[in-house]
């Protein structure tokens, strides 16, 4: 999704046409300050069933079928853009209190996504991830992000990581227990457990916090995601419903985060 012939150090193939698409892209890049890019970008995509509302359609399913669209040109304009690591809110463990019909399609649906789009996402260089609890989900979508995630292990390119029966509270929860675990084998002293031996025991540790926090939906709620993670994240919230966000709306935010001042709890220029 996107191709990854225009990062640094790479030659131009000027013997192709340029697309509307590309110029597009090119035209959006040019609005963003290379030097201040956000590495790791983080997304609560919400609304999709209001979307599905809104157009009066009959089924809520139907709006994240128009999600799931938005999503693959999300992920391809964040790694056009240089974005270096993606984490999509996909389906928290909440979310299980929805109606079974629902739950069951989007568990199809993901499943469906997941094997559609793993070669794309491979020729192109993106590396795929899974975060969340995989116990509760069917024997066959286990099988399809074990599979997605061996055959991109080493991909250079982006980092597309999707939260699956995720949460955060849960991963924290699941981050302590191996520590006290650690502890009961006397390979840890409690007493001496700081915040980066909780960090190394989180789904992803090798993965920086986000930078920016992105919600559509203008709901003004973190809803269990990434709590560690997103302490000092930069959050922007658009009143968009998920299935009509767009690179444009991706470019705004990080416009938006590039004239901020990152603070971390310290003074900067007093």
């Amino acid at each position: 999704m996107g191709s990854q012939n225009t990062q640094n150090g790479s030659i131009a193939d000027h013997s192709k046409p340029v697309t509307a698409e590309s110029r597009e892209t090119q035209r959006l890049r040019e609005r963003l300050d290379p030097a201040r890019m956000p590495e790791h970008v983080a997304v609560i995509m919400d609304g999709n069933g209001r979307w599905a509302r809104k157009h009066h359609l009959p089924s809520r399913l139907l709006g994240h079928r128009e999600g799931y669209k938005t999503t693959k040109k999300i992920v391809r304009a964040a790694s056009d853009l240089g974005v270096k690591y993606l984490t999509l809110y996909v389906f928290s463990n909440e979310n299980w209190r929805r109606p079974k019909h629902e739950t069951d399609g989007l568990m199809t649906l993901i499943e469906h996504a997941t094997r559609t789009e793993l070669l794309e996402l491979h020729e192109n260089g993106i590396r795929m991830r899974f975060l969340g609890r995989r116990a509760e989900l069917t024997p066959s979508l286990r099988k399809e992000i074990e599979r997605a995630e061996a055959l991109t292990e080493n991909n250079p390119g982006l980092v597309l990581n999707l939260a699956l029966n995720y949460g955060g509270r849960a991963e924290i929860v699941d981050a302590v227990r191996k520590l006290a675990e650690a502890a009961v084998r006397g390979e840890i002293d409690p007493a001496k457990i700081s915040e980066e031996d909780v960090s190394a025991h989180l789904y992803a540790p090798e993965m920086p916090d986000p930078d920016l926090l992105i919600r559509t939906a203008g709901e003004l709620r973190v809803s269990n995601f990434l709590l560690w993670e997103i302490a000092y994240s930069e959050m922007w919230v658009t009143p968009t419903l998920w299935p009509d966000f767009s690179a444009e709306h991706l470019v705004q935010a990080i416009e938006d985060y590039q004239m901020r001042v990152r603070k971390f709890g310290a003074v900067v220029n007093p």
